[in-house]
């Protein structure tokens, strides 16, 4: 996969989280020589360039000597690398190190080729620094974990590979690969950006499209196991309110309803008027969530081809224009907001499917046997099911809180506001970790009270599904041990197996 920075595409991005190798496109080197070339020129006027041959942050008025300036650029590498926490996951390492690649590869950042083909080469073994996920308040930059992934590429801290913790020397070593000599402007142009807020932030959104998609497909086996109406699904309907994602979810309800023989045996003599709204309004609920994802995804897809360090280079080819501009491009509100418009469609998606299993478990709503199981009382079978899913949705709600709102001044009062990206992007996994599980149960419950229907059979999509989650886990006839069922039917939607096993088209982020 052959990227060209600046222009790099959602589906590109997912590849990467997923482990896809790639490669820049070679014709953006000369523009990242010609920028390094800018800061060696500018340096040459003798005049004070913040982060060149200044301090920083509050100690930008101090004057740094041209002997110290190599030093200078170390040293802030070292401490800054101050985060605290378990290592960040390895997926959104490798997707943090390929947006620093592709943000530096413009040729507005001063830094030479060979530390890019260094941050190339530790992406192709492999090498994966390992990086607290604890430490940026999302400006002035992701400054801690960036600082920690070029200390590993000093050949300080540690590096995963192959599944092993290596001092970072070694790994570099054992690869042939000889550790950065930081130029000036190259130490700061590494850990200054929105390359931590951006990857947690573009996980978030990957895992939350396989929770969205999934969610659509076991809220229709839901409605099919409590007999409920594809009426509300009807076109008209939702044409007539216009919102886009509303539409789609529509539509992806009722392809998968369609041909159900159990939708078919209550159409005519069916003494409910009307379904609650778990089933109901599954579409203005999972199309608003849609909605969001989607201008979410319109932002960081921006953000990821965004150049976002400190100062920024501007030259042109003949070299009599050099500038380095300071600014805040680094202030990572943008990655803040969407985060928190992801953190609220996860916990929406959760909520909805719980009460859906709240739904099917109670025989007063869904008609089926009290806690989906054929001798409530001696058995009491989905009961902590669904306790579990609503103590799950209870936490992804007080994780919801928006972190955007927050604020509070470091570096003594001058980064005086800070937009709380980082924590508010890698809280995303743990919450979609949580629904994960929650849409697990549901496929369970679900299919347990389609089970109670038979000889009718739903939709062949939803037969699909079904049948994948019987391969998996049987029926609960009675009651067992049941957190191993819970587990392999959470795998089944946190892989991506119940997606690919419905074999239809489904609304996707872009």
């Amino acid at each position: 996969m052959i990227l060209t920075p600046g222009s790099i595409t959602l589906a590109q991005w997912r590849a990467i989280y997923r482990g896809e190798v790639f490669a820049l496109d070679p014709a953006c080197l000369p523009q990242v020589e010609i920028s390094a070339a800018a800061v060696t020129r500018i340096l040459a006027r003798g005049e004070p360039v913040y982060g060149i041959n200044t301090g920083f942050g509050k100690l930008a008025s101090t004057r740094i000597e041209d002997a110290d300036l190599k030093t200078l650029q170390r040293n802030i590498i070292l401490s800054h690398a101050a985060g605290v926490g378990a290592p960040s996951p390895k997926p959104v390492v490798r997707l943090m190190l390929a947006l620093k690649l592709a943000s530096l590869a413009q040729g507005a950042s001063g830094i030479r080729i060979e530390t890019l083909d260094l941050m190339q080469a530790m992406l192709d073994h492999d090498l994966m620094p390992v990086i607290p996920c604890q430490g940026s308040v999302g400006a002035s930059g992701d400054l801690a974990p960036l600082s920690h992934m070029a200390a590993a590429m000093l050949g300080v801290g540690e590096i995963e590979v192959g599944g092993v913790r290596k001092p970072a020397m070694q790994a570099l070593n054992d690869a042939g690969l000889k550790p950065l000599d930081p130029g000036p402007k190259e130490g700061l142009a590494l850990l200054n950006g929105t390359q931590f807020s951006t990857a947690n932030a573009l996980a978030g959104l990957f895992e939350a499209e396989v929770l969205m998609q999934t969610a659509l497909i076991t809220g229709a086996l839901s409605t099919e196991a409590a007999k409920g109406s594809d009426a509300p699904f009807d076109p008209r309907i939702h044409t007539l309110r216009r919102h886009k994602g509303q539409i789609d979810a529509a539509h992806t309800l009722r392809e998968l309803m369609s041909g159900s023989a159990i939708r078919a045996s209550h159409l005519k003599g069916d003494a409910r008027v009307q379904d609650p709204y778990c089933l109901r309004c599954q579409p203005q609920v999972m199309g608003a969530a849609l909605d969001v994802l989607r201008q979410a995804a319109v932002t960081l897809e921006t953000e990821a081809n965004g150049v976002t360090d400190n100062p920024l280079i501007f030259t042109d080819r003949d070299g009599t224009a050099d500038e380095a501009l300071s600014g805040g491009n680094f202030h990572a509100e943008p990655v803040a907001f969407a985060a928190d418009m992801i953190a609220l469609a996860i916990c929406e998606i959760g909520s909805i499917a719980e009460r859906r299993i709240a739904m099917l478990v109670d025989p007063a709503l869904s008609g089926l046997p009290a806690f989906l199981t054929p001798k409530p009382g001696l058995n009491s079978g989905f009961m902590i099911p669904q306790v579990t899913a609503a103590a799950l949705i209870s936490e992804n709600k007080q994780r919801a809180y928006p972190a955007s709102v927050d604020s509070i001044p470091t570096s003594a009062n001058q980064e005086d506001h800070v937009s709380m990206a980082a924590h508010g992007a890698r809280r995303l996994l743990e919450m979609a970790e949580n629904a994960f599980a929650v849409i697990g149960i549901e496929l369970l419950a679900a299919a347990q009270g389609c089970d109670f229907h038979a000889p009718l059979t739903s939709s062949e999509a939803l037969e699909r599904v079904r049948a994948l989650t019987r391969s998996a886990v049987p029926a609960l006839d009675h009651d067992r041990h049941f957190h191993p069922d819970m587990a392999a039917a959470i795998d089944l939607v946190r892989s991506g197996a119940v997606i690919k096993t419905a074999g239809i088209a489904l609304p996707t982020v872009e």
